[in-house]
């Protein structure tokens, strides 16, 4: 981009520049300055900041032009001038019907797209009437046992119409079974039904721990989805790979941006081994980060996403249809920045990363609620999380011109960086012998615990300000915010409603589907089109799961691969 005669004049003009400076560093002790992540921020960005900017082709490969390889500067030529991002706010609280009421809420206020979170029983593939479900029914997402369940969630909600995002990663073949069956029961044909499922069970063995199975078969569950989905399910995007999760415990952004792709890549490479062509899926699969406090470090991790995935692509996995070099992804604000204390802060925090999310491209955004560090959110929070994103489009002008940052030497310099780490990440994963074996061993948990003791050292040292944790407290604070409570009656009535609707069932044809789908997960066949079958006769969640624990086992982490040194 910068002809070397430039740069050399440059240089010189930055030695003279340096000796002026220096004048006004040597009066005060200046403070480190670093980025969440730990990497260290240059006082001065420069042409000379960005590496091999003075070879020709270097815009053309790093850099290049909205919708074009590799994409850098966003997966679509005219980006929000066009199409806003989908603007989602996640719901799952309680019964089906409680949820349901909030689905329409949202719709009413504005948003354009349905995030669902399931309870923890739901996530670890247990019915609610089940021993280990008693006091968790509903309490931090919605419950679902059965197609029934499911019916009452969308009730009233055109499933051709909308799109529907479900958190769901061990049991997430199950619940995108019931969706199916309640669009089957509406008269949507499966080819007209958009969303995006989860489905990362990788990330769970690395980060958030809601795993069932052993992580080969559960590659299976997935690989087998994403072929029924190919062909029948054209518009859904079968995985929703997930660093959100990997950077809330404790990764760095570096750490988020590799270990995610490196998840990425490995669905990838199982689907291409069970004979899948790598331009039939890979146009359906998304990404999901998550939109930290570090605002330029942020904005460099998508964009550096974006353009490592589109080379790896193509030339690495051949994928010759350039909708298959797109990294499509969701982002959400980060959680873990919420603090319990001054939670209006939290409005403060939330704006900023969202505004970096859109800054960095992204095609869906959920913005926290201020609240959602103490309880799910309530409805006055939620709106004004919705209302966040909606200013962001219609009033700052972020949305009025394409990637308004490129150029930006310290933008380009550090997502230069962020891409050189992550490829650092790739070849160690690879001398380790991949993923799965990464996960068997421990290494992406060792690493994140590392990070994470890190940055609670830097709040605790006062190296990092955590405002109104560790400075700008107020003493004897009290937090007078409403949050939201769910009823020990939800339970109840959840149990009620699964005993009723077992009783109301064909119990022969449950018991003759459950019988079917043991003997393809001990033999071959497509175990997506057995559970469908399962889920169309009203057969449990719990029921389903049971027969893939009692035939692949039950995975437990090994308490050795959990040490750090």
């Amino acid at each position: 981009m910068f002809e070397k005669s430039f740069l050399k004049k440059l240089r010189e003009k930055l030695a003279e520049w340096d000796k002026n400076a220096e004048k006004t560093r040597s009066k005060k002790s200046m403070p480190r300055f670093f980025t969440i992540s730990g990497e260290d921020i240059d006082e001065l960005y420069t042409p000379e900041s960005v590496k091999n900017a003075d070879q020709g082709d270097y815009y053309w490969n790093n850099i290049g032009l909205p919708g074009e390889y590799p994409y850098t500067r966003g997966v679509h030529h005219t980006m929000y001038r066009t199409r806003l991002w989908t603007m989602r706010q996640f719901a799952g609280m309680g019964t089906p019907k409680q949820t349901n009421e909030r689905f329409k809420y949202i719709i009413k206020e504005g948003g354009t797209g349905l995030s669902t979170a399931f309870d923890l029983p739901t996530l670890m593939g247990y019915d609610s009437d089940h021993d280990r479900s008693l006091g968790e029914v509903g309490k931090c997402g919605v419950a679902v046992d059965t197609l029934a369940d499911m019916e009452i969630l969308f009730d009233g909600i055109d499933l051709s119409k909308v799109s529907t995002s479900m958190t769901i990663n061990s049991p997430a073949s199950i619940l995108l079974a019931m969706y199916l069956g309640v669009a089957e029961k509406q008269g949507v044909s499966f080819d007209k039904v958009r969303g995006t499922l989860q489905n990362d069970i990788l990330k769970e063995y690395i980060a958030q721990k809601e795993f069932i199975y052993p992580p080969r078969p559960s590659i299976r569950l997935i690989t087998d989805m994403m072929a029924y989905c190919t062909k029948h399910v054209p518009q859904w995007n079968t995985i929703s790979i997930s660093g959100y999760h990997i950077r809330e415990a404790g990764a760095t952004a570096v750490q988020e941006l590799a270990f995610t792709l490196a998840d990425g890549f490995q669905y990838i490479e199982s689907a291409i081994e069970d004979g899948q062509d790598v331009d039939e899926f890979a146009p359906r699969l998304s990404f999901f980060f998550n939109a930290h406090s570090d605002f330029f470090e942020e904005i460099a991790k998508y964009r550096a996403a974006r353009r490592i995935y589109a080379k790896r692509m193509k030339n690495k996995y051949k994928a010759k249809d350039p909708r298959s070099w797109l990294l499509r992804f969701h982002t959400q604000t980060a959680g873990c920045s919420l603090t319990a204390q001054q939670p209006e802060n939290n409005i403060i925090r939330v704006t900023t990363q969202a505004l970096s999310a859109v800054l960095g491209g992204t095609q869906s955004l959920h913005t926290n609620s201020m609240d959602e560090t103490l309880a799910l959110p309530s409805e006055k929070a939620l709106r004004i999380a919705l209302r966040t994103q909606q200013i962001i489009a219609y009033e700052t002008g972020a949305a009025n011109t394409i990637d308004p940052l490129a150029g930006s030497y310290f933008v380009e310099a550090l997502t230069d960086q962020m891409e050189a780490e992550a490829e650092k990440y790739f070849t160690e994963i690879e001398r380790r012998g991949g993923v799965i074996n990464c996960i068997e061993e421990g290494f992406f948990q060792r690493e994140l615990a590392k990070s994470a003791y890190r940055f609670q050292r830097e709040i605790e040292k006062d190296e990092r300000v955590i405002v109104g944790v560790n400075k700008y407290v107020l003493e004897n604070e009290k937090v007078d915010i409403p949050v939201l409570k769910i009823d020990e009656q939800v339970e109840k009535d959840q149990c009620a409603f699964l005993k009723k609707v077992k009783q109301e069932r064909n119990g022969a044809a449950v018991k003759e589907n459950l019988e079917k789908l043991c003997a393809v997960a001990r033999n071959d066949g497509n175990t997506f089109e057995a559970i469908l079958d399962c889920v169309r006769v009203y057969t449990t969640l719990g029921e389903m799961c049971d027969v893939l624990r009692e035939e692949w086992g039950e995975h437990v982490e090994s308490a050795s691969a959990m040490q750090v040194s």
